[in-house]
Order: structure tokens, then C-alpha cells, then sequence
């Protein structure tokens, strides 16, 4: 089926981390199984990384919606000086 995906784009400044919810990204397929979707991280932040909660510090490349559900899933900005925004796509 058709899958659908909405997302809000969220803006770190230097330092700040951003839980993940549905109010950012949530997406469909059309299959009633949304707890299936999975997540890939194609391009990851310059200034930061996308983490699970419960490994600070290590960067994943791909999660799943009900990681996004239970806020597992974390954008952290790291710390760079002068890099300004970013925003996660």
C-alpha cells in the first residue's frame, strides 16, 4: 500500500536534545500495523546525532515507530560551537 509519512521538522540549537514523538514523525502504510514501520536515518545531522535513549552517545541509523511511540528515539546537537541550528529531516 501507500505509505504515508508526516513530519514536523524540529531545530536543535548547541547542546539541546529533542525526544522523538508522534507529534514529529508518525507515518501510515495503510496496513493498521503502524508498530512495524521502520525508521532509516539516510541523512544524519552534520552537528549531532539520532540515538536510542538507552545508549546515549551512540548513533543509530534506524528505529522503529514504536521506538517513536515509548520516546526511545532522541535527536542530540553536540555540543559544536558556532554551528548554529540544525534541524532534523
Amino acid at each position: 500500500g501507500d505509505i504515508v509519512l508526516l513530519a514536523k521538522p524540529v531545530t536543535l540549537t548547541e547542546g539541546d536534545r529533542v525526544t522523538l514523538t508522534t507529534d514529529v514523525p508518525v507515518a501510515t502504510d495503510g496496513t493498521s500495523k503502524p508498530e512495524k514501520l521502520l525508521y532509516a536515518v539516510s541523512l544524519p545531522p552534520v552537528h549531532g546525532q539520532i540515538e536510542h535513549i538507552n545508549y546515549p552517545g551512540v548513533p543509530i541509523s534506524s528505529y522503529s515507530q514504536l521506538d517513536v511511540v515509548a520516546q526511545k528515539v532522541s535527536g542530540v546537537h553536540d555540543n559544536s560551537h558556532g554551528a548554529g541550528k540544525e534541524a532534523l529531516r
